[in-house]
């Protein structure tokens, strides 16, 4: 077997790794054998000298099989097993929607999803603001959710690909989080595990996400596409715009409140609209339930417009636990509210999304540390798309926090987030690229 050291070595002189070195690396992070000095050379030499896509394909076999791999085939689901992901942003609440869109076109989507991760919230988070809710449901009830419902959003069982859970926690905190290999590795390794035989991915880019520009977006899609293809799993991902927040609030119960309205008939806000039945569309195509991505365009629209969408919903809820009449649902409030006035006449020019983010986390709604409690109630609301003229005074959006302190010093950290110009820039396009 390679020695860990030698293995280090060979990557830190710029090697590429055979398989059997990668396999020893991650048979040494589920069985504990490499100690966590070795993995953070190791994943420090990965993010200084990258690995080729053959090194990456290797890496995310290596780890998703290093657990479980559920096998759907014999548990009768009414659908072919298909999934999507985000990189994240702020507000982007699109999984809440698309999982039960593709459900109602045929799909069956077990969606492993995740928690916030510093300025970026978290689809667990926000549907654990429904009372009684369930992230992690024993197989025969996520079984049985799926026949009924077509869809269920979970959390990821620590059987799924431990070794990814091991590398992922030291990466964190040793700087090695940003490798497009890593990254790759980590996120299909998770959907390989779970059995999906067909994803849809979200890279998003801007001051909001993880990729700040286009380049780093379209290198992390490609390679999510191309690393996909060579463990068998066909992926199609779409960049889109993360220099605004993705609807009209930002924060747990906010964006779950957000989408019930939009799933119950009210008008969804524009972007949020395009990017869910954009993304549906694509992989409904992949998953040859539509006969063209136009098909599933307006397959999608109309599960959406007819409300099918939201019975699958409402089913997902009540049988995971949540209220049984999810769409009569009251959300939480927050005990304090405080809009942020604009400071002068004038069009909504730029957005420091990141910024948006931190405040909602500052709020209470993300978590300074693991373990931190997550306060559902505050966050934002009310927020304006860029480009909306605003008059001297009127609010730019509403803050929810947990008491007057709280609120007060939300809206004097966003006061510099939201510029507002004489004009307006061009408007950047929601999606940028579709790579398959």
């Amino acid at each position: 077997m390679p020695l860990p050291a030698e293995i280090i070595r060979a990557k830190r002189l710029g090697q590429a790794l055979g398989d059997a070195q990668i396999e020893a690396f991650v048979r040494g992070l589920t069985d504990r054998s490499w100690s966590e000095g070795q993995i953070a050379a190791l994943a420090m030499a990965i993010c200084l000298n990258g690995m080729d896509r053959a090194e990456t394909v290797a890496l995310t076999r290596a780890m998703t099989r290093s657990g479980t791999v559920l096998d759907w085939s014999r548990d009768g689901l009414p659908g072919p097993v298909v999934d999507k992901h985000s990189t994240g942003g702020i507000g982007d609440k699109v999984s809440l929607l698309l999982a039960p869109i593709v459900a109602a076109c045929g799909g069956v989507l077990p969606m492993v999803s995740g928690r916030g991760l510093g300025h970026t919230g978290g689809t667990l988070d926000k549907l654990e603001a429904l009372p009684g809710y369930t992230v992690a449901p024993p197989r025969h009830r996520l079984r049985r959710v799926l026949r009924e419902a077509g869809c269920a959003i979970v959390g990821a069982s620590t059987r799924l690909a431990p070794a990814d859970r091991r590398l992922y926690a030291i990466r964190d905190v040793t700087a090695t989080v940003e490798s497009v290999a890593l990254i790759t590795a980590s996120i299909l390794s998770k959907k390989l595990a779970a059995g999906v035989r067909a994803l849809v991915m979200d890279v998003k880019v801007g001051n909001g996400a993880f990729c700040p520009t286009l380049p780093e977006a379209h290198a992390l899609a490609r390679s999510l596409v191309e690393v996909a293809r060579g463990a068998g799993l066909p992926t199609r991902a779409l960049v889109t715009d993360m220099n605004q927040c993705l609807g009209t609030t930002a924060g747990n119960a906010l964006e779950v409140q957000e989408c019930l309205a939009a799933l119950a008939g009210a008008p969804a806000e524009p972007r949020l609209r395009e990017v869910t039945l954009a993304l549906a569309a694509q992989l409904l195509h992949l998953a040859g339930l539509a006969a063209s991505v136009e098909d599933g365009r307006r397959n999608a629209d109309a599960a959406w417009r007819s409300g099918a969408a939201a019975e699958r919903f409402a089913r997902m809820v009540a049988g995971l636990g949540g209220p049984r009449d999810v769409f009569a649902w009251v959300p939480p409030a927050a005990p304090a509210l405080r809009p942020l006035p604009a400071p002068r006449d004038g069009v909504l020019a730029a957005m420091d999304t990141r910024a948006l983010g931190l405040a909602i986390v500052a709020l209470g709604g993300g978590r300074v540390r693991p373990g931190d409690t997550i306060d559902p109630r505050v966050g934002l609301s009310q927020l304006r798309p860029l480009g909306s003229p605003v008059r001297a005074g009127e609010p730019l959006l509403q803050v929810h926090a947990a008491d007057v302190a709280s609120a007060e010093a939300a809206c004097r950290a966003l006061a510099d987030a939201l510029r507002i110009d004489d004009m307006a820039a061009p408007a950047a396009p929601v999606i940028h690229a579709t790579l398959e």
